[in-house]
Protein backbone atom coordinates (compact mmCIF):
# COMPACT_ATOMS: atom_id res chain seq x y z
CA UNK A 1 0.00 0.00 0.00
CA UNK A 2 2.94 2.34 -0.20
CA UNK A 3 6.69 2.67 -0.59
CA UNK A 4 9.49 2.01 1.83
CA UNK A 5 11.44 4.78 3.49
CA UNK A 6 11.01 6.73 6.69
CA UNK A 7 12.45 10.09 5.69
CA UNK A 8 10.32 13.09 6.54
CA UNK A 9 10.06 13.94 2.85
CA UNK A 10 9.04 10.38 1.98
CA UNK A 11 6.36 10.29 4.67
CA UNK A 12 4.99 13.68 3.64
CA UNK A 13 4.92 12.48 0.04
CA UNK A 14 2.22 9.96 0.93
CA UNK A 15 -0.27 12.74 1.72
CA UNK A 16 -1.72 13.06 -1.77
CA UNK A 17 -2.47 9.34 -1.98
CA UNK A 18 -4.01 9.35 1.50
CA UNK A 19 -6.25 12.34 0.69
CA UNK A 20 -7.45 10.59 -2.46
CA UNK A 21 -8.26 7.43 -0.53
CA UNK A 22 -10.00 9.30 2.29
CA UNK A 23 -12.17 11.46 0.00
CA UNK A 24 -13.46 8.43 -1.87
CA UNK A 25 -14.25 6.79 1.44
CA UNK A 26 -15.89 9.82 3.06
CA UNK A 27 -17.05 12.20 0.32
CA UNK A 28 -16.02 15.15 2.49
CA UNK A 29 -12.84 17.18 2.02
CA UNK A 30 -12.81 18.41 5.62
CA UNK A 31 -13.34 14.93 7.05
CA UNK A 32 -10.72 13.53 4.66
CA UNK A 33 -8.17 16.10 5.80
CA UNK A 34 -8.95 15.31 9.43
CA UNK A 35 -8.56 11.57 8.83
CA UNK A 36 -5.19 12.00 7.13
CA UNK A 37 -3.99 14.38 9.85
CA UNK A 38 -4.97 11.79 12.47
CA UNK A 39 -3.00 9.11 10.62
CA UNK A 40 0.08 11.33 10.52
CA UNK A 41 -0.34 12.21 14.20
CA UNK A 42 -0.32 8.51 15.07
CA UNK A 43 2.78 7.97 12.93
CA UNK A 44 4.74 10.76 14.58
CA UNK A 45 3.62 9.52 18.01
CA UNK A 46 5.46 6.23 17.40
CA UNK A 47 8.94 5.85 18.89
CA UNK A 48 11.67 6.13 16.28
CA UNK A 49 12.59 2.50 16.87
CA UNK A 50 9.04 1.44 15.98
CA UNK A 51 9.03 3.63 12.86
CA UNK A 52 12.26 1.98 11.71
CA UNK A 53 10.64 -1.46 12.07
CA UNK A 54 7.86 -0.56 9.62
CA UNK A 55 8.91 -1.74 6.16
CA UNK A 56 6.36 0.38 4.27
CA UNK A 57 5.29 3.60 6.02
CA UNK A 58 2.91 4.29 3.13
CA UNK A 59 1.11 1.00 3.74
CA UNK A 60 0.99 1.73 7.48
CA UNK A 61 -0.43 5.22 6.92
CA UNK A 62 -3.02 3.91 4.45
CA UNK A 63 -4.12 1.22 6.90
CA UNK A 64 -4.51 3.76 9.70
CA UNK A 65 -6.29 6.23 7.41
CA UNK A 66 -8.65 3.46 6.35
CA UNK A 67 -9.42 2.58 9.96
CA UNK A 68 -10.05 6.21 10.85
CA UNK A 69 -12.36 6.58 7.85
CA UNK A 70 -14.18 3.40 8.86
CA UNK A 71 -14.85 4.91 12.28
CA UNK A 72 -16.06 8.16 10.69
CA UNK A 73 -18.37 6.25 8.33
CA UNK A 74 -19.77 4.36 11.30
CA UNK A 75 -20.90 7.60 12.92
CA UNK A 76 -21.73 9.48 9.71
CA UNK A 77 -25.16 7.96 9.24
CA UNK A 78 -26.41 9.27 12.58
CA UNK A 79 -24.86 12.70 11.93
CA UNK A 80 -26.40 12.91 8.49
CA UNK A 81 -29.81 12.07 9.90
CA UNK A 82 -29.47 15.30 11.90
CA UNK A 83 -28.28 17.22 8.82
CA UNK A 84 -30.79 19.77 7.56
CA UNK A 85 -32.07 18.52 4.21
CA UNK A 86 -30.21 16.16 1.90
CA UNK A 87 -26.48 15.51 2.38
CA UNK A 88 -24.34 15.41 -0.76
CA UNK A 89 -20.60 14.80 -1.19
CA UNK A 90 -18.35 17.83 -1.56
CA UNK A 91 -18.08 18.96 -5.20
CA UNK A 92 -14.54 19.09 -6.58
CA UNK A 93 -13.25 21.81 -8.92
CA UNK A 94 -10.76 21.21 -11.70
CA UNK A 95 -7.48 22.85 -10.69
CA UNK A 96 -6.89 24.04 -14.24
CA UNK A 97 -10.10 26.07 -14.01
CA UNK A 98 -10.20 27.15 -10.37
CA UNK A 99 -6.81 26.81 -8.67
CA UNK A 100 -5.68 30.17 -7.32
CA UNK A 101 -3.75 28.65 -4.43
CA UNK A 102 -0.48 26.80 -4.14
CA UNK A 103 -1.57 23.19 -4.07
CA UNK A 104 -2.05 23.00 -0.30
CA UNK A 105 -5.83 22.61 -0.26
CA UNK A 106 -7.08 18.99 -0.15
CA UNK A 107 -9.02 19.65 -3.36
CA UNK A 108 -5.72 20.45 -5.09
CA UNK A 109 -4.43 16.96 -4.28
CA UNK A 110 -7.34 15.16 -5.88
CA UNK A 111 -7.00 12.92 -8.92
CA UNK A 112 -10.20 13.44 -10.92
CA UNK A 113 -11.44 10.21 -12.49
CA UNK A 114 -14.63 8.17 -12.71
CA UNK A 115 -14.31 7.16 -9.05
CA UNK A 116 -15.03 10.73 -7.87
CA UNK A 117 -17.98 11.62 -10.10
CA UNK A 118 -20.99 12.69 -8.07
CA UNK A 119 -23.01 9.79 -9.48
CA UNK A 120 -20.37 7.30 -8.30
CA UNK A 121 -19.99 8.89 -4.87
CA UNK A 122 -23.76 8.81 -4.35
CA UNK A 123 -23.71 5.06 -5.06
CA UNK A 124 -20.88 4.68 -2.52
CA UNK A 125 -23.11 6.41 0.03
CA UNK A 126 -25.60 3.54 -0.30
CA UNK A 127 -23.02 0.99 0.86
CA UNK A 128 -22.29 -0.15 4.38
CA UNK A 129 -19.03 1.28 5.80
CA UNK A 130 -17.26 -2.07 5.44
CA UNK A 131 -18.48 -2.53 1.85
CA UNK A 132 -17.32 0.95 0.93
CA UNK A 133 -13.85 0.46 2.41
CA UNK A 134 -13.38 -2.96 0.80
CA UNK A 135 -14.65 -1.79 -2.59
CA UNK A 136 -12.75 1.50 -2.74
CA UNK A 137 -9.45 0.05 -1.57
CA UNK A 138 -9.65 -2.99 -3.85
CA UNK A 139 -11.54 -1.92 -6.97
CA UNK A 140 -10.39 1.70 -7.12
CA UNK A 141 -6.89 1.56 -5.62
CA UNK A 142 -6.09 -2.12 -6.33
CA UNK A 143 -5.00 -3.01 -2.81
CA UNK A 144 -4.96 -6.76 -2.10
CA UNK A 145 -7.59 -8.23 0.19
CA UNK A 146 -4.87 -9.44 2.57
CA UNK A 147 -4.00 -5.82 3.33
CA UNK A 148 -7.63 -4.66 3.35
CA UNK A 149 -8.24 -7.32 6.00
CA UNK A 150 -5.89 -5.39 8.31
CA UNK A 151 -8.05 -2.28 7.88
CA UNK A 152 -11.38 -3.98 8.46
CA UNK A 153 -10.27 -6.54 11.01
CA UNK A 154 -11.80 -9.34 8.94
CA UNK A 155 -10.50 -12.23 6.89
CA UNK A 156 -9.40 -11.66 3.28
CA UNK A 157 -12.28 -13.91 2.16
CA UNK A 158 -14.81 -11.80 4.06
CA UNK A 159 -13.34 -8.62 2.51
CA UNK A 160 -13.66 -10.18 -0.94
CA UNK A 161 -17.34 -10.86 -0.27
CA UNK A 162 -17.87 -7.27 0.89
CA UNK A 163 -16.30 -5.90 -2.29
CA UNK A 164 -18.45 -8.22 -4.41
CA UNK A 165 -21.60 -7.02 -2.66
CA UNK A 166 -20.57 -3.40 -3.22
CA UNK A 167 -19.79 -4.15 -6.86
CA UNK A 168 -23.36 -5.34 -7.41
CA UNK A 169 -24.63 -1.96 -6.20
CA UNK A 170 -22.35 -0.18 -8.67
CA UNK A 171 -23.55 -2.33 -11.58
CA UNK A 172 -27.12 -1.21 -10.95
CA UNK A 173 -26.09 2.42 -11.59
CA UNK A 174 -26.55 3.74 -15.12
CA UNK A 175 -23.65 3.71 -17.57
CA UNK A 176 -22.31 7.28 -17.81
CA UNK A 177 -22.74 9.40 -20.93
CA UNK A 178 -19.56 10.26 -22.83
CA UNK A 179 -17.91 13.51 -21.71
CA UNK A 180 -18.70 15.12 -25.06
CA UNK A 181 -22.33 14.04 -24.90
CA UNK A 182 -22.71 15.24 -21.33
CA UNK A 183 -21.05 18.58 -22.11
CA UNK A 184 -23.48 19.17 -24.98
CA UNK A 185 -26.53 18.38 -22.83
CA UNK A 186 -25.28 20.52 -19.93
CA UNK A 187 -24.67 23.42 -22.34
CA UNK A 188 -28.25 23.15 -23.59
CA UNK A 189 -29.53 23.10 -20.00
CA UNK A 190 -27.53 26.24 -19.28
CA UNK A 191 -28.95 28.05 -22.29
CA UNK A 192 -32.54 27.03 -21.52
CA UNK A 193 -32.10 27.96 -17.85
CA UNK A 194 -30.71 31.39 -18.73
CA UNK A 195 -33.66 32.13 -21.03
CA UNK A 196 -36.20 30.57 -18.62
CA UNK A 197 -37.35 28.34 -21.46
CA UNK A 198 -39.41 25.82 -19.49
CA UNK A 199 -40.42 23.87 -22.60
CA UNK A 200 -36.77 23.41 -23.58
CA UNK A 201 -35.85 22.38 -20.03
CA UNK A 202 -38.66 19.83 -19.92
CA UNK A 203 -37.40 18.39 -23.21
CA UNK A 204 -33.86 18.12 -21.82
CA UNK A 205 -34.96 16.45 -18.57
CA UNK A 206 -35.97 12.82 -18.33
CA UNK A 207 -39.63 12.58 -17.22
CA UNK A 208 -38.45 10.62 -14.17
CA UNK A 209 -35.52 12.94 -13.40
CA UNK A 210 -34.68 13.73 -9.77
CA UNK A 211 -33.05 16.88 -8.41
CA UNK A 212 -31.39 16.84 -4.99
CA UNK A 213 -30.09 20.00 -3.31
CA UNK A 214 -27.74 20.37 -0.32
CA UNK A 215 -27.90 23.63 1.60
CA UNK A 216 -27.01 22.24 5.00
CA UNK A 217 -29.53 24.55 6.64
CA UNK A 218 -27.19 27.47 5.93
CA UNK A 219 -28.88 28.74 2.75
CA UNK A 220 -32.36 28.39 1.36
CA UNK A 221 -33.07 25.40 -0.83
CA UNK A 222 -35.51 22.52 -1.18
CA UNK A 223 -35.18 20.06 1.70
CA UNK A 224 -36.48 17.07 -0.23
CA UNK A 225 -35.64 15.83 -3.73
CA UNK A 226 -37.79 17.19 -6.56
CA UNK A 227 -39.09 14.39 -8.75
CA UNK A 228 -40.22 14.70 -12.36
CA UNK A 229 -38.75 16.65 -15.25
CA UNK A 230 -41.64 19.13 -15.47
CA UNK A 231 -41.46 20.00 -11.75
CA UNK A 232 -37.70 20.42 -11.92
CA UNK A 233 -37.97 22.71 -14.94
CA UNK A 234 -40.50 24.91 -13.16
CA UNK A 235 -38.28 25.06 -10.09
CA UNK A 236 -35.23 26.04 -12.15
CA UNK A 237 -37.20 28.79 -13.88
CA UNK A 238 -38.41 30.07 -10.51
CA UNK A 239 -34.81 30.24 -9.28
CA UNK A 240 -33.87 32.33 -12.33
CA UNK A 241 -36.73 34.72 -11.52
CA UNK A 242 -35.71 35.09 -7.87
CA UNK A 243 -31.99 35.51 -8.49
CA UNK A 244 -31.36 38.38 -10.91
CA UNK A 245 -27.73 38.74 -11.87
CA UNK A 246 -27.00 35.03 -11.46
CA UNK A 247 -24.26 33.98 -13.87
CA UNK A 248 -24.02 30.37 -15.07
CA UNK A 249 -20.63 28.94 -15.98
CA UNK A 250 -19.80 25.63 -17.63
CA UNK A 251 -17.21 24.01 -15.40
CA UNK A 252 -15.84 20.57 -14.64
CA UNK A 253 -17.43 19.23 -11.43
CA UNK A 254 -15.79 16.11 -10.00
CA UNK A 255 -14.15 15.55 -13.36
CA UNK A 256 -17.25 15.76 -15.59
CA UNK A 257 -19.15 18.66 -17.23
CA UNK A 258 -21.32 20.61 -14.78
CA UNK A 259 -22.57 24.11 -14.02
CA UNK A 260 -21.52 26.73 -11.50
CA UNK A 261 -23.87 29.57 -10.56
CA UNK A 262 -22.28 32.69 -9.19
CA UNK A 263 -23.41 36.18 -8.31
CA UNK A 264 -21.04 39.15 -8.11
CA UNK A 265 -18.12 36.72 -8.36
CA UNK A 266 -19.29 34.56 -5.44
CA UNK A 267 -20.08 30.93 -6.15
CA UNK A 268 -23.61 30.18 -4.94
CA UNK A 269 -24.29 26.71 -6.36
CA UNK A 270 -22.33 23.89 -7.97
CA UNK A 271 -24.47 21.50 -9.99
CA UNK A 272 -23.58 17.99 -11.13
CA UNK A 273 -25.55 16.04 -13.70
CA UNK A 274 -26.20 12.47 -14.68
CA UNK A 275 -27.03 12.21 -18.37
CA UNK A 276 -28.38 9.22 -20.27
CA UNK A 277 -29.34 9.20 -23.95
CA UNK A 278 -29.02 12.97 -24.16
CA UNK A 279 -31.40 13.73 -21.27
CA UNK A 280 -30.68 14.65 -17.67
CA UNK A 281 -31.71 11.94 -15.23
CA UNK A 282 -30.23 13.34 -12.02
CA UNK A 283 -29.17 16.78 -10.79
CA UNK A 284 -27.16 17.25 -7.60
CA UNK A 285 -26.98 20.91 -6.53
CA UNK A 286 -24.62 21.77 -3.70
CA UNK A 287 -25.37 25.15 -2.07
CA UNK A 288 -23.88 24.66 1.40
CA UNK A 289 -21.21 27.41 1.51
CA UNK A 290 -18.98 25.25 3.70
CA UNK A 291 -18.74 22.77 0.83
CA UNK A 292 -18.03 25.48 -1.74
CA UNK A 293 -14.84 26.85 -0.20
CA UNK A 294 -12.50 25.25 -2.79
CA UNK A 295 -14.50 27.10 -5.45
CA UNK A 296 -14.10 30.50 -3.80
CA UNK A 297 -10.36 30.90 -3.56
CA UNK A 298 -8.88 34.04 -4.94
Amino acid sequence: MGTAGTSTEGIAGERRQLINVAYRLLGSLAESEDAVQEAYARWYALPRSRQDEIVSPGAWLTTVTGRVCLDVLGSARARRERYVGAWLPDPLPDRAEWDHGHGTDPADQMVLDESVTMAFLVVLESMTPAERVAFVLHDVFRYPFAEIADVLGRTPAACKQLAASARRRVRVARAPETAAGQADTVRQVKEAWETKDIAALVDLLDPAAVMTADGGGLVGTVLRPIEGGARIAQYMAAIADKAPGLELLERSVNGVPGLVAQRAGTVMTVASFEVADGRVTRIWAVRNPEKLRPWARG
